[in-house]
């Protein structure tokens, strides 16, 4: 393919991605209402009965809603989003190669429905118990904007982060790692991660930065594990061969 080819076909792909997108987006706004009540759980855990989250601008609940259905869209388109990535870099492999399809968008797929579970389960409301800890002296009003922002930015955050193993399979796939040259370079690669977690995580105390960045590391050892699995079949196939 020129180069040209793979600009329209980077076009073609970001369009249907976008088209989804919008689709999840009109499926998930008829229930934004229900979902934002289902992630505002972990704030009324901590605040007193009775207490609601506030907003400022006569604009801000609908607004809320729209980066709600977008969130809960993007989650659920996930698996054809995947796709599409897929079916971009898929003309550059090879045919053995592209056998890798299925598990690639089953597993990236998973990874990311996975980080955002972990965010909302764990990472959330520990980040939330110990911010609101800190400001026990104040009298707190959170606004549903700014409650919201916080919770997308780390459900997307670890959401990628997630993916790391599918990243790592995919070089590995591609030939441009091995699981020797990650296990060397693996210091670095856990500098990096908490250098990663500590962007995502809202908090600068060590707990929730471990609460980020550990389960990562045990992801990219992970991806080191897929990796020697792409390299063992290789191998097979060119003896074979």
């Amino acid at each position: 393919m020129t180069l040209l080819d793979h600009l329209e076909e980077l076009r073609r792909r970001i369009v249907y991605s976008l088209i989804a997108a919008l689709v999840a987006f009109l499926a998930c706004w008829t229930f934004s209402t229900e979902i934002f009540e289902f992630l505002a759980k972990p704030i009324y855990r901590y605040l007193p009965e009775g207490r609601r989250l506030a907003f400022l601008g006569i604009t801000d609940p609908f607004i809320l809603y729209v980066k709600v259905a977008a969130l809960a869209g993007i989650f659920l388109a996930s698996p054809f989003l995947i796709y599409q990535a897929y079916a971009f870099i898929a003309p550059g492999l090879y045919r053995r190669e592209k056998r890798w399809a299925i598990p690639f968008v089953l597993f990236g797929s998973l990874f990311f429905i996975s980080g955002g579970a972990f965010a909302y389960l764990v990472a959330f409301p520990f980040a939330i118990e110990f911010l609101l800890g800190v400001g026990q002296p104040f009298e707190a009003v959170i606004t549903v904007g700014k409650y919201f922002s916080f919770l997308m930015t780390v459900m997307l955050g670890l959401g990628l982060m997630f993916e790391l193993p599918i990243f790592i399979f995919l070089a590995a796939v591609a030939g441009i790692v091995t699981p020797g040259f990650l296990m060397r370079h693996f210091r670095w690669a856990v500098l990096a991660i908490f250098v990663v977690a500590a962007i995502v995580t809202p908090t600068p105390d060590v707990v929730n930065l471990c609460i980020f960045a550990v389960p990562t590391v045990g992801l990219y050892l992970l991806g080191v594990a897929a990796a020697w699995i792409v390299v063992r079949k290789r191998k097979k196939a060119q003896e074979s061969a």
